[in-house]
């Protein structure tokens, strides 16, 4: 397993990936739009995501704004296998709370398991 990045959800895509590429001196790695579900993901920075731990920023069309504490999405960590992977964490004691399957409105496959205080998305 590596991570892969941590998702933030933001009000003003722009503005955010401006301060994280003219601020702090990160990179736009790729921007992606989801017609279907009225998102945009956009990953930032300081290196190529196959090497490094990046930062995924999520803007949900329809949301300006986000109080401080409530835009954190998740950390994502990289598997082998996904569906093998979520039977591992519930063998385990682990909460799988969503199964392995493509992502909405994607083809990735994504499972989300329950840590006692964040949620972690195994990819």
């Amino acid at each position: 397993m590596r991570m892969l990045h941590t998702m933030l959800r933001v009000g003003n895509l722009d503005r955010s990936i401006d301060f994280y590429t003219t601020v702090l001196g990160m990179k736009l790695l790729r921007r992606n739009d989801y017609p279907d579900g009225k998102f945009t993901l956009a990953f930032v920075g300081y290196g190529d995501e196959s090497t490094h731990t990046v930062l995924e920023l999520t803007h949900n069309w329809d949301t300006d704004k986000y109080d401080l504490g409530t835009g954190y999405g998740h950390i994502a960590l990289e598997v082998d296998d996904a569906y093998a992977a979520c039977e591992a964490v519930k063998q385990k004691g682990g909460t799988v709370t969503r199964e392995a399957g493509p992502m909405k409105h994607g083809k990735t496959v994504i499972a989300f398991v329950a840590d006692p205080d964040v949620l972690i998305s195994l990819h």
